[in-house]
C-alpha cells in the first residue's frame, strides 16, 4: 500500500523543528512556518479536513506551529497542534488549534490550551485565542478558563484571623494565569459567579460549583509541567522579515 511504501522510504520519526517540551511520553515541537514550509502547509491541509472554517494553508511564513506528540518505540505520533502568529497586533496566543479525531475526548485539547498559556507566561503577557471561536473551540476554552480561574480562587487562603474573605483583583488573576481580562470576566459572568454588592464586585462559589470543579480536576490526569519547558521568547519585531 501507499502507507507501507512511504514508511519504507521515510526516515523521519518525529516532526521537524525544536523539541521544546518533554515529559513522560508527551513532547512538543516548535516548527517555523518559514523554515519548514512543506511540513507546515501539509499540517494546515490536514487540519482543513476537520475544521470547516480553516482557510490558511499556503502562506505559513508568519506563523509558528506547536505540535504535540506521544512517543513510543515506533516513534512520535502527532496528537494535535496549535499555531500562533510571530507578531500578533491583538496579542493572540493561538491562531488555530486542532486535536486529531482519534485523540479527542481524552483531555489532550486542554493540554494544548494549557501549553499555549504557559508560553504566554514565559513571554510575560496575557493571551487569548483568535476570535471568533468555533462551537467546539469555545467549549474547550471555557472549560479551561473555568478550571484555571477556580483553581486560583479555591487556593486562596484568608489572610485575616477573623475569617475575613480573601481579596483578589481581576488583574491579579490575569497575571497568575496569563488569561486576558475579557476572558476572565466573561467566564465568571457565564457561570454567574460575580456579583455587584455594596459598591464592589464579589465572587461567590456555591457548593455545587466547587463539587463540579473538584470532579473536573480529578479527571485531568495529565498537566503541563512548566519546569520541563525549554523555550525562550523571541522578539520577532527585531528580526526583519522573520
Amino acid at each position: 500500500t501507499c502507507l507501507l511504501r512511504h514508511r519504507a522510504k521515510c526516515t523521519l520519526f518525529h516532526p521537524p523543528g525544536n523539541e521544546i517540551y518533554k515529559k513522560d511520553t508527551i513532547s512538543f515541537f516548535e516548527i517555523d512556518g518559514r523554515k519548514n514550509k512543506a511540513y507546515s502547509q501539509n499540517l494546515c491541509l490536514l487540519a482543513k479536513l476537520f475544521l470547516d472554517h480553516k482557510t490558511l494553508y499556503y502562506d505559513t511564513d508568519p506563523f509558528l506551529f506547536y505540535v504535540m506528540t506521544l512517543h513510543d518505540s515506533y516513534g512520535y505520533h502527532v496528537v494535535g497542534y496549535f499555531s500562533k502568529e510571530k507578531e500578533s497586533s491583538e496579542d493572540y496566543n493561538v491562531a488555530c488549534i486542532l486535536t486529531l479525531p482519534s485523540y479527542q475526548r481524552k483531555g489532550f485539547g486542554l493540554i494544548l490550551i494549557e501549553f499555549s498559556y504557559e508560553l504566554s507566561k514565559i513571554e510575560g503577557k496575557t493571551g487569548s485565542p483568535e476570535k471568533p471561536l468555533s462551537d467546539l473551540g469555545l467549549l474547550s476554552y471555557r472549560s479551561y478558563w473555568t478550571q484555571t480561574i477556580l483553581e486560583i480562587l479555591v487556593g486562596l487562603k484568608s489572610q485575616e484571623e477573623d475569617g475575613t474573605p480573601p481579596i483578589i483583583t481581576i488583574n491579579e488573576i490575569c497575571e497568575k494565569t496569563s488569561i486576558r481580562k475579557e476572558d476572565v470576566t466573561s467566564t465568571l459572568q457565564y457561570h454567574n459567579l460575580i456579583h455587584y454588592y455594596k459598591g464592589q464586585y464579589i465572587v461567590s462559589l456555591p457548593p455545587e460549583v466547587l463539587d463540579h470543579h473538584a470532579r473536573s480536576m480529578a479527571k485531568r490526569k495529565i498537566r503541563i509541567d512548566p519546569k520541563c519547558i525549554r523555550w525562550i521568547a523571541k522578539d520577532w519585531s527585531r528580526r526583519g522579515k522573520w
